[in-house]
């Protein structure tokens, strides 16, 4: 799977949890459905935001995104439906072309993120496996928070 096969599915995922998302407010706030449809599809929502969060930042990071585009990234997920117009407007500009750098290029130092980035690209599975339990136990911290109150 290349940089950019990857961030396009989750750009696509990111719109479609927030259709379910989107639909659940309507059934619950339009249809009066009760709230069974927020519950499902927030949750969903919510773990696929916190995992194209991560996923943004090591394309970033691989891509050598300026910290600007990165944030843009994560801007893009906040706002509904803007994670597939940014993907295709990185990839047009060709930044997310060439493949996973599993190294320093010659004459380049790398810093702390591209070693962990080569870390992550050597061992695929063992970082995804990391990568879903840190977004599982940040995303379990949040349902034990739970919804923000206003005005309690």
């Amino acid at each position: 799977m290349t940089p950019r096969s990857l961030f396009r599915a989750a750009a696509i995922a990111e719109l479609v949890t927030w259709t379910l998302l989107i639909a659940g407010m309507v059934l619950k706030y339009g249809l009066d459905a009760g709230d069974w449809g927020v519950r499902i599809g927030g949750g969903v929502h919510g773990f696929v935001f916190l995992a194209y969060l991560v996923l943004t930042t090591v394309v970033a990071v691989n891509q050598r995104w300026s910290f600007g585009a990165l944030v843009l990234g994560w801007a893009s997920a906040v706002v509904p439906y803007a994670t597939v117009p940014f993907e295709v407007a990185v990839a047009r500009r060709g930044m997310l072309d060439g493949p996973w750098r599993r190294s320093p290029d010659l004459g380049e130092r790398s810093g702390f993120w591209d070693r962990l980035l080569f870390v992550v690209v050597r061992r695929p599975a063992v970082a995804a496996g990391i990568g879903v339990v840190a977004v599982v136990l940040v995303f379990a911290g949040l349902l034990v928070v739970g919804p923000p109150r206003v005005g309690s």
